[in-house]
């Protein structure tokens, strides 16, 4: 229900750059939508939620890490430790994005601020980092560099597999394949998922303590947001917008999670972001330890004064 259209929508704007690479590049995009739900398909199987043979789902996971260019393996592993320490104010930096509490942010120098203020905009956070985060730093293990032969050889079997088959297309279809078909479909869906993932757990009611008051079915019910989409958007991000579920019971697999918020009523209304409401997120950058909410870099100085 996913990989086969993902492969025919490829083919057919693949076919369509002799008619006009326009129309391809619009059908690239729109295919973007079956790399998103491919992702997240990569990501319960990250869990062992796809298949009961965890080894069948690790290897799904493997395969699907050459089209998402992201090595499975390394991601898993960093993906695992963003679960065991999301709101944790005293273990940020892996698997996570950067935040700053506002003492910390005012404590910093203007180039640290200015560094900060860079990558927290919206145009540079969905717009630059993207690009960085899966045609760049997955071709490493970032994050796990002295952690063993196992990650770098993930890092490195995906970036040869990739090789190989991004070396294939363009020697079958030149490079107007790779710049109106690969390009356009990988960046709008790397665009969407850092979107997910940052409206997932950058809410104003998200919540971060320190290690000491820090507690970690708190942090996953409280700090995950319930991104409540549209019927198709649901489809297309597999239930991923279900995040506070899912941090409590990662192992509930995607297509159950819709089951469970409707069978509890609770659990529904808990968390509950709409996705009007959800573009007001992209304003907010830094954790107010005393009102407990995140807020924008203007409230932030409203709160001080």
């Amino acid at each position: 229900m996913t990989l086969a259209p993902f492969v025919a929508i490829w083919a057919l704007a693949w076919w369509t750059l002799s008619i006009s690479p326009w129309l391809a590049m619009a059908l690239a995009l729109a295919n973007a939508s079956f790399l998103v739900r491919l992702f997240m398909i990569q990501h319960d199987c990250g869990h062992g939620a796809f298949f009961k043979d965890r080894r069948l789902g690790d290897w799904l996971g493997r395969f699907l890490g050459v089209l998402t260019l992201t090595p499975y393996d390394v991601w898993r592993k960093s993906h695992s430790i963003h679960h065991a320490t999301t709101g944790n104010l005293d273990k940020r930096g892996v698997g996570d994005l950067p935040i700053l509490t506002v003492r910390e942010y005012r404590e910093k120098k203007w180039i640290g601020r200015a560094m900060y203020r860079l990558v927290r905009n919206p145009i540079f956070l969905f717009g630059v980092v993207p690009f960085y985060m899966f045609f760049l730093q997955h071709r490493l293990p970032v994050g796990l560099m002295r952690s063993g032969w196992r990650y770098w050889f993930s890092a490195m079997a995906t970036n040869v597999a990739i090789g190989v088959a991004l070396g294939a297309i363009g020697w079958l279809g030149g490079w107007e394949v790779l710049l109106f078909v690969f390009l356009p479909t990988m960046l709008l869906a790397a665009i969407t998922g850092m979107w997910l993932f940052y409206v997932q757990h950058q809410f104003e009611d998200t919540l971060w303590d320190h290690e000491e008051d820090w507690n970690v079915h708190d942090a996953a019910f409280n700090g995950s947001s319930h991104y409540d989409l549209p019927g198709i958007l649901r489809w297309i991000t597999a239930n991923i917008g279900v995040h506070h579920v899912h941090h409590l019971a990662s192992r509930i697999p995607f297509y159950r999670l819709g089951e469970v918020v409707r069978d509890h009523d609770i659990l529904a209304q808990s968390r509950r972001i709409t996705l009007w409401e959800s573009f007001r997120c992209a304003r907010l950058h830094l954790w107010h330890e005393k009102s407990r909410k995140l807020v924008s870099f203007s409230d932030s100085r409203t709160l001080a004064a």
